[in-house]
């Protein structure tokens, strides 16, 4: 079948050219911080641990994510599939609306961004990648959306029926691969992570939702190579091997590993401790069993006409 008579560009302004492209961006970027900052307030998915990040500090943390996934994803861009441009035509790098965005740049970028976020804010560096990777689908799936509108990231060539003669791929009819990567990537793999968060309740367990959107992601990626067109200039690497699947085969190790410490005893948090009239909306770090010293026994005992002076305190354990 023939593609679609899309314009990439959904409106000008004057000299400005509103793109369909970058509306995917800002799109997944605000349901995604919207999705993150119900989570923590759904007290509930949380099982009596306190929630890893108020409103406040999710507002921050969307603003260092933003810039990490663009400039992540326009290096990483460069670097794994159009090397040449750093000496051919290095202002090109700074044209991401030229094309040319990749996931696994921007997810490595999202990833140093975690760490230092959680550095400066002192929280648990994994269990915020606990709570962003439930949100990563949104922009997933509009992105890949995006992809088949510009006629771009085509897939191998096909007989099935609902093969399309992409404008820029010759005549043959190609797999809709972009299609795929938003159903997998984005629907799909929203299912999982959700079923993870309300239906198994999971965010309490340290890696977990990490461990499953890096170990599905990776799988999904991984499969959907064989029907998507390699990029053009990459070398024919061994044993029908692509760049974006050497790239998901450590997610998929990694997914594995944190998936197994999710399992250990360690990984659960603690519950949450917090008197009712504290305001939960203060910032304050979240805490591991680890951290969290044992209570004596006359930490809430009710107040007494008379004090107990005379009574020595309870013993604490000095952990």
């Amino acid at each position: 079948m023939p593609f679609p008579n899309f314009d990439p560009v959904l409106v000008h302004i004057g000299p400005i050219a509103i793109r369909w492209y970058a509306l995917a961006y800002i799109a997944g970027i605000i349901l995604g911080w919207r999705y993150g900052v119900a989570l923590c307030r759904n007290l509930t998915l949380w099982r009596g641990t306190r929630p890893i990040a108020n409103d406040r500090q999710i507002d921050d943390l969307v603003l260092w994510l933003t810039l990490a996934i663009l400039i992540g994803g326009r290096l990483g861009s460069v670097l794994f599939y159009s090397t040449d441009l750093i000496w051919t035509d290095p202002i090109e790098i700074l044209k991401p609306w030229h094309g040319g965005m990749s996931f696994h740049g921007a997810m490595i970028a999202v990833v140093i961004a975690l760490f230092w976020f959680s550095k400066v804010h002192k929280i648990d560096v994994v269990r915020l990648g606990d709570l962003t990777a439930p949100c990563v689908p949104f922009g997933l799936f509009f992105g890949r959306i995006a992809n088949f509108i510009n006629g771009e990231l085509w897939g191998r060539p096909t007989t099935a029926p609902w093969g399309i003669i992409f404008p820029r791929a010759g005549p043959e009819p190609r797999h809709p691969s972009e299609l795929y990567e938003a159903g997998l990537e984005g629907i799909v793999l929203f299912l999982i992570l959700r079923w993870a968060t309300h239906g198994a309740k999971l965010l309490p367990r340290r890696g977990a939702l990490t461990g499953l959107f890096l170990l599905f992601y990776g799988l999904f990626r991984i499969c959907l190579e064989n029907v998507r067109e390699p990029d053009r200039g990459m070398p024919n690497f061994p044993f029908g091997l692509t760049m974006g699947m050497m790239l998901s085969i450590p997610m998929v190790l990694a997914g594995l590993a944190f998936l197994y410490y999710s399992t250990r005893p360690g990984a659960l948090a603690a519950p949450d401790l917090t008197p009712p009239d504290t305001d939960l909306d203060a910032g304050e770090p979240d805490t591991t069993v680890k951290d969290v010293p044992e209570i004596g026994a006359d930490t809430f005992a009710a107040p007494m006409a008379e004090p107990l002076a005379a009574e020595p305190p309870s013993p604490r354990d000095p952990d």
